[in-house]
């Protein structure tokens, strides 16, 4: 919940991604594992008593520096094992299907439908 200000309230990408290096500096590659986690809830209205609840999950691992150009956040330094590459590397039709918030919309979807 607070991923974005990591390195502190008005920090960039940029600083937080450093911040989070910085600290992982001596962990070795087998222990820098990653999850991004999306909860969606749907309320029919305000005091829905049953809101249709989903949540999707992304593993994977921290790089120890920054690769790719495309997305935001800590997209360049979390690695995407079944492609091979950084979150930031993926075509974002890929990234949509793969990520954590493309899990949870598409099993609140099947929910509501």
């Amino acid at each position: 919940i607070y991923s974005s200000r990591f390195a502190g309230v008005n920090a960039t990408d940029r600083q937080n991604l450093e911040k989070l290096l910085e600290q992982l500096a001596s962990v070795e590659e087998v222990e820098r594992t990653a999850r991004f986690r999306c909860v969606m809830v749907f309320m029919r209205h305000a005091k829905d008593p049953s809101p249709v609840i989903a949540a999707g999950s992304w593993e994977g691992r921290i790089l120890t520096s920054p690769s790719g150009e495309s997305g935001f956040g800590y997209d360049p330094v979390f690695w995407v094992p079944e492609r091979n590459c950084s979150a930031a590397e993926l075509e974002k039709h890929d990234k949509n299907s793969l990520s954590h918030r493309g899990k949870a919309l598409a099993s609140l979807l099947q929910k509501l439908s």
